[in-house]
């Protein structure tokens, strides 16, 4: 699978935090009947690596690794059944390790100089973050003028109201949220019904 594919499976892609294993197959399985298949399941808690094991067990889910800082972060979680990562930022380090993998790649920009870092890698697939408090709309549309061949995936602060806006930038091919999956035990009807709502913003 290419970044692009896994970019194109759906509008919205969950950027999930999830403490408990237990939790992970059931909003998986509850995000993926929704319509939503590429989840994100960052590395912000000690139980990551197992909720990605967990995940990758259901049924058409696609489930990638985010917030991952170096190779050997990329390297466990593939080993976890992560089939892309995503990381908040891009060094060459990190890069080439991702690149060197041939797993999907999502490395974090802000800035023009970032963009170029990527295009120096052969990178041309970025995760625009944080994008509200990088400038927002405006923001990614003067950066993704004059990288035509860059495209996007906005991430941070956006909500369901704002995710259509986002999207109608040619330039952005999905967006992250977190607001599909809201904190706490989850309500795996709820979970769907967000995931339903997601999945339509680009019908």
């Amino acid at each position: 699978m290419m970044i692009d594919e896994v970019m194109e499976l759906a509008p919205v892609v969950p950027v999930l935090v999830v403490d408990d294993v237990a939790h992970a197959r059931p909003i998986a399985e509850a995000l993926v009947a929704g319509g939503l298949r590429a989840l994100e399941v960052t590395l912000r808690t000690a139980s990551a690596l197992d909720v990605i094991r967990e995940m990758a067990k259901v049924e058409g889910a696609v489930i990638g690794a985010g917030t991952v800082l170096n190779a050997d972060q990329l390297e466990a979680a593939v080993d976890a059944g992560a089939r892309f990562i995503v990381s908040p930022g891009l060094t060459k380090s990190l890069g080439k390790a991702a690149v060197k993998s041939g797993v999907p790649f999502l490395p974090g920009i802000a800035t023009a100089a970032d963009i170029m870092r990527g295009f120096d890698l052969g990178l041309t697939r970025f995760k625009f973050f944080p994008a509200e408090a990088n400038g927002g709309i405006p923001a990614l549309k003067a950066l993704a003028a004059p990288f035509y061949e860059a495209r996007f995936c906005p991430t941070g602060g956006i909500t369901e109201a704002t995710a259509a806006d986002w999207l109608a930038i040619p330039a952005v091919k999905c967006v992250g949220g977190s607001w599909v999956v809201p904190k706490g035990a989850p309500d795996t009807a709820k979970i769907e019904a967000l995931a339903r709502a997601a999945s339509a913003l680009r019908a």
